[in-house]
């Protein structure tokens, strides 16, 4: 009896070249994500805030994007997105005297509430909240 043997190949994981596009792409959104900040004029608000318009912005396909950011780091794009503009508003919080929805509008929140939320859902307290903490201490 011929028995057929069935090839079996590991799944290999790719490495990313230092050279590669993908690092290439990662690089330029990371720096693309930080040239936004810091915000110090109410006037200079966060334009690009989502995945979508990072991708656009570097002209690559926001799935391309992702996956790319994804593989190097091992974070999802909006991680990285939604952690830079926390630490943002914690900065603002504690080092300026503009009001919560200053600071929510000038970080890219079409409302404040969105922004509480936002912020709440990171720190277990709101904004008002984390400031009156940082008198406290």
């Amino acid at each position: 009896m011929i028995q057929t043997a069935t090839k079996i190949q590991p799944k290999i994981k790719a490495e990313v070249p230092s050279n590669s596009a993908a690092t290439r792409i990662n690089a330029d959104f990371l720096e693309l994500l930080e040239s936004q900040f810091p915000i110090t004029d109410l006037r200079n608000t966060l334009k690009l805030r989502s995945a979508s318009d990072f991708a656009e912005k570097l002209s690559v396909h926001v799935n391309h994007l992702n996956r790319t950011v994804k593989a190097i780091n091992h974070k999802p794009t909006s991680v990285f997105i939604r952690d830079r503009i926390l630490a943002e508003s914690k900065r603002l919080l504690e080092q300026s005297n503009w009001n919560v929805s200053e600071i929510a509008y000038a970080l890219g929140f079409t409302e404040v509430t969105h922004f509480n939320n936002f912020f709440k859902k990171a720190m277990n307290m709101n904004p008002s909240q984390f400031r009156q903490s940082l008198t406290e201490n």
